[in-house]
């Protein structure tokens, strides 16, 4: 089963995000594919928004993770951690990295969403939600959702 969705505008790829974040908990992994600038860190800020945590999403292509905690005050329970594996893919084991980051110690109590990590994280847990974003020459994103195992596509019915 896989979930196709277009979304016209950077806005809609927000609103899309905080949409999915609804189906999200705490030890749920998001792989998120696409080329640059395609919406992998638009797509997370929705998430973030709709999960109700602290401070805005930026990329985390120089920090390579942030650790986004829940906000009470806007309906937050989980953290979000927000990894970005582009930088990674040069070094001579990029596994290795991964795991110096420690994501295995946070997994289980958050959600993490790993952006260019496809290769490098699936074995953090026994499934996951594979996130693929083009966009398009009008800047049109395509997103398309693949659960990877347990109850993703479920879940994903709930997204109608």
């Amino acid at each position: 089963m896989r979930v196709t969705v277009t979304l016209p505008t950077v806005e809609d790829t927000h609103a899309f995000g905080r949409r999915l974040a609804g189906l999200l908990r705490a030890g749920d992994l998001l792989l998120l594919t696409g080329p640059l600038g395609a919406g992998k860190t638009a797509l997370t800020q929705g998430l973030g928004a709709g999960l109700g945590v602290r401070g805005d999403i930026t990329s985390p292509t120089f920090v390579i993770a942030r650790v986004h905690r829940p906000d009470p005050t806007r309906g937050g329970t989980v953290d979000l951690v927000h990894a970005d594996a582009y930088r990674l893919g040069d070094a001579t084991d990029p596994r290795a990295e991964i795991d110096d980051l420690d994501l295995d110690a946070s997994v289980d109590d958050s959600v993490t969403v790993v952006e260019w990590g496809e290769g490098l994280v699936e074995q953090l847990v026994d499934a996951h939600l594979r996130v693929c974003i083009d966009r398009r020459d009008d800047d049109t994103r395509v997103v398309e959702l693949t659960p990877v195992g347990g109850d993703w596509a479920q879940r994903l019915t709930a997204l109608g």
